[in-house]
């Protein structure tokens, strides 16, 4: 085990908003039924970069023996947030809680570097803005279409740039004509729900076939679909980050917008959105204007396969001969619990053999913007990924 730096006051290292909860933690009984599932222990074997050991750093941080050092923070950073623990954990340990709350506490109370502080504000102020990423949609799209993107490329220009730029680039999807939703879709025949969708950010602008097709499956279904036009940002990169303060505004811009559309339901279809949508109660509880209503909309909240799974088939099945490898996301089958039913609607078209991935319940490395942050790891876990994905010879890869 690596060596602390001790505190001398005793005095917890953390501040008295929402610490770490003792009871949480002390439900860990250190079995290590969490480790092989722990996609940085699996990379490293290093005890402090699971989550055992983190939630030990979080004990003796909280019982004062312990400082928040930049070494101590670096085991928290190293974190994917992939909640595969959870599931493994025999105890009902809620590690998602505890991490959030631990990254929360690191942000107000520890400092970090310039370059780190304008890297985060660069993300968070960027990718968190809709607004902001339509207007850098088309100087990247010209950047494809011009050849310039292959210049830079082959010239090893890249090699030049910081490594996180470096893995911005890397990451920037094939850009295509920007497909839009209407505010409102009718169903087809019979209207059967009134759904609201959560567009996204970088989905309603980098991927927006993902929501247009959304609308087009739901609607299918009978489904009448609301998209509000006002609704922002969800929040989920800033919770899963720390940056609590900005998250819980926007959690209440997002519960308005989606109260003024009077939904049944609101369909999420990006894993990460969807986790944290269905913890609003928790993260507004201290908002008495919004802690109820936060636990009314969070209710209302479902992934776009369990409201397909729910509803009768209505509309009909063509048939795909496609050999299909499903690629569980972290925050769909962990956080959110969801496995099953993204299987069954896959299972229902003609034609189509589904193929699963070993090793399902490790992370590709992804996990929001960590393949941004922590690149080196992120790529390590997604080529481990596609190492296991490759021997399938899948026609498609699909994934939640």
């Amino acid at each position: 085990m690596e060596e602390l730096t001790i505190k001398q006051d005793c005095a917890s290292a953390f501040d008295a908003h929402h610490p770490p909860s003792n009871e949480i933690i002390e439900k860990c009984v250190h079995c290590g039924f969490c480790l092989p599932v722990c996609p940085t222990y699996v990379l490293w074997g290093q005890e402090m970069d699971s989550p055992r050991g983190r939630i030990y750093l979080m004990k003796v941080a909280g019982e004062g023996t312990a400082e928040m050092t930049s070494n101590w923070v670096s085991h928290f950073d190293s974190c994917l947030g992939c909640m595969a623990c959870i599931t493994a954990c025999p105890s009902g340990v809620d590690y998602g809680k505890l991490i959030e709350a631990t990254r929360a506490q690191i942000e107000r109370n520890t400092e970090r570097s310039r370059g780190e502080k304008l890297h985060r504000r660069f993300v968070f102020e960027t990718f968190t803005r809709p607004d902001r990423l339509r207007q850098m949609r088309w100087p990247l799209l010209a950047y494809q279409k011009t050849g310039l993107q292959a210049v830079v490329r082959g010239s090893g220009l890249l090699k030049l740039l910081p490594k996180k730029i470096r893995a911005m680039e890397a990451l920037l999807p094939k850009l295509g004509p920007r497909e839009t939703v209407a505010e409102v879709t009718p169903p087809a025949g019979t209207k059967r729900r009134r759904v609201g969708l959560l567009l996204g950010c970088v989905q309603r602008e980098f991927f927006p076939q993902v929501n247009a097709a959304t609308t087009r499956v739901l609607a299918a279904e009978g489904c009448e679909v609301v998209a509000p036009r006002e609704q922002p940002c969800c929040g989920a990169l800033l919770v899963h980050a720390g940056e609590e303060a900005a998250a819980v505004d926007l959690a209440k811009r997002t519960i308005e917008a989606f109260e003024r559309a009077n939904v049944e339901t609101i369909v999420t279809n990006a894993a990460g959105c969807g986790s944290n949508v269905k913890e609003y109660g928790h993260l507004l509880r201290d908002e008495p204007e919004y802690a109820e209503r936060a636990k009314v909309f969070a209710a209302k909240c479902k992934d776009v396969s369990e409201i397909l799974a729910e509803l009768e088939p209505r509309a009909k099945r063509s048939p795909l001969k496609l050999r299909v490898a499903f690629h569980d996301s972290c925050h769909l089958q962990h956080a959110q619990g969801v496995r099953s039913q993204p299987r069954s609607l896959l299972s229902k078209i003609p034609g189509l053999e589904l193929a699963e991935i070993p090793e399902a319940a490790i992370c590709c490395g992804s996990a929001g913007i960590y393949n941004l942050v922590q690149p080196d790891a992120a790529n390590a876990l997604g080529d481990r990924k596609a190492e296991l994905i490759a021997p399938l010879k899948a026609d498609v890869v699909a994934t939640g």
